[in-house]
């Protein structure tokens, strides 16, 4: 099951939250056996964020989690599409953009553990 997060220093309307659900739900099939049904969103926008003690500029930062593992190489094409994703539907610059992975050896659902 993968769990992606995205908060971001400005607002997501809602068409955007649908474009970028859309995307990402695509998007996390560049991870083997992983797939939209499974895949479970949150959004938290106008977020105060500072980088370098500046807020100047719009920032997001996306939140992967993973049951299991991945290969580099997987990790670099998701990286690559998120970018792209939140690039295109919230116009924050490719730079300010930052992803950070977690793979989970144990996840519960249902009242059990996988």
């Amino acid at each position: 099951m993968p769990y992606i997060r995205t908060t971001v220093s400005k607002t997501i309307t809602d068409t955007a939250k649908e474009n970028i659900k859309t995307k990402l739900g695509q998007a996390i099939a560049l991870i083997p056996g992983k797939t939209e049904s499974w895949l479970m969103l949150a959004f938290e926008d106008n977020v105060n964020m500072y980088f370098k003690g500046d807020n100047s500029a719009e920032y997001a930062y996306i939140e992967i989690s993973l049951f299991g593992t991945t290969s580099d190489a997987a990790y670099d094409r998701l990286t690559a599409a998120v970018s792209e994703i939140i690039n295109e539907e919230l116009d924050i610059a490719r730079e300010n953009i930052y992803i950070k992975y977690e793979e989970a050896e144990h996840w519960g659902w249902n009242g059990v553990n996988f």
